[in-house]
């Protein structure tokens, strides 16, 4: 609390109050191919598993809406002999009503705060769709969106490259 001329408390200006509210999220992209099964092959597999994220945000044409996609490409291969065993992509994409983050903070808010909102169902979907393909159920471990960010700013400033809302690939 700050005091006026007259010694009264007034309240010190505050932040503006940053509002978040999840709109819609859905699969929009997906397929699983389950190599495994059409080659026929039998006995004990050790897999390899790689997962890759590609975030991607944009405005949308209604005032304060954001859509955030998050590309994930799951490739499983065996440990052993390097054949494939199973491979899943999925694009899953959030719509998302955002106000008062400061402009030069809405890049990085889109990067990282929404893709943690989506990511628990990403999660979710990835070992339902592994379990009914056939195998295991694939539990992805917590992804680290501002290590991803960071890492990505990173790789566009050794590229020279601008970052845009729009244009983001992490």
């Amino acid at each position: 609390m700050a005091e006026n001329e007259n010694g009264a408390a007034t309240a010190a200006p505050q932040a503006p109050q940053i509002k978040m509210n999840v709109l819609a999220q859905f699969v929009r992209d997906m397929s699983f191919e389950n190599i495994l099964a059409q080659k026929g092959s039998t006995g004990e597999v050790q897999p390899d598993v790689q997962v890759t994220v590609n975030l991607d945000a944009k405005k949308r044409s209604a005032e304060g809406q954001y859509e955030v996609v998050m590309k994930l490409k799951v490739d499983s291969k065996s440990k052993a002999s390097g054949d494939q065993l199973f491979l899943m992509e999925m694009d899953y994409a959030g719509v998302f009503n955002i106000g008062g983050v400061p402009e030069e903070q809405l890049h990085p808010f889109l990067l990282i705060e929404c893709p943690r909102m989506l990511f628990p169902f990403v999660r979710r979907i990835v070992s339902d769709v592994t379990r009914d393909g056939g195998f295991p159920p694939l539990n992805l471990e917590t992804i680290d969106f501002l290590a991803l960010y960071r890492n990505e700013l990173a790789r566009r400033q050794t590229s020279a490259q601008p970052a845009t809302v729009g244009d983001t690939t992490a």
